[in-house]
């Protein structure tokens, strides 16, 4: 019996194949929250600062100390990187799953904002440019002001306590 319920749902799915859904949430939640997007954009800031902070090997140092470098380098890029990309793809469900036309009425500047994102996102993913993640995190912010007031929330920014510094956009 098993064999011929398998059988006739593989058929069905040939005749009429499963629409392919995703969503950041399948209950769906509801739970939608900028702040990731922010820590990331922060994290990137951080990168570029210690990429700057990271003193090349001197002439005729030792292949530990270019090991030490290269390392610490390549760390700092891979992690810049990746949380260039999570800041996208935290942004990428708010905007896709959150805000609806009344919001962009609204708040016009929205698609631009999050287009200035994915960009800047993928700059910081390219280059070593310490004012291209100041920007990211900027449009981030701008980002996270326009979410809360469409939800009628005043915000106000709050020091990070972080190495990085700055500040985050939170409720009020």
């Amino acid at each position: 019996m098993h064999g011929l319920l398998r059988s006739t749902l593989r058929l069905i799915d040939r005749l009429s194949p499963p629409v392919r859904v995703s969503a950041h949430c399948d209950v769906p939640c509801g739970i939608y929250d900028p702040h990731g997007a922010q820590i990331a954009a922060h994290t990137v800031v951080r990168m570029h600062q210690l990429i700057a902070a990271l003193e090349a090997p001197g002439s005729g140092a030792s292949k530990d100390d270019w090991d030490k470098y290269q390392n610490s380098l390549s760390r700092y890029v891979a992690t810049k990187e990746h949380h260039a990309e999570l800041a996208k793809h935290e942004v990428r469900i708010i905007w896709g799953d959150w805000f609806k036309p009344e919001h962009v009425e609204k708040y016009p500047d929205l698609h631009n904002i999050t287009w200035n994102i994915m960009k800047l996102g993928s700059k910081v993913r390219q280059t070593i440019d310490a004012q291209a993640a100041d920007q990211l995190l900027a449009e981030v912010q701008k980002f996270a002001e326009i979410f809360w007031a469409t939800k009628d929330t005043q915000v106000r920014r709050i020091p990070t306590k972080q190495a990085v510094g700055g500040e985050y956009v939170v409720p009020a």
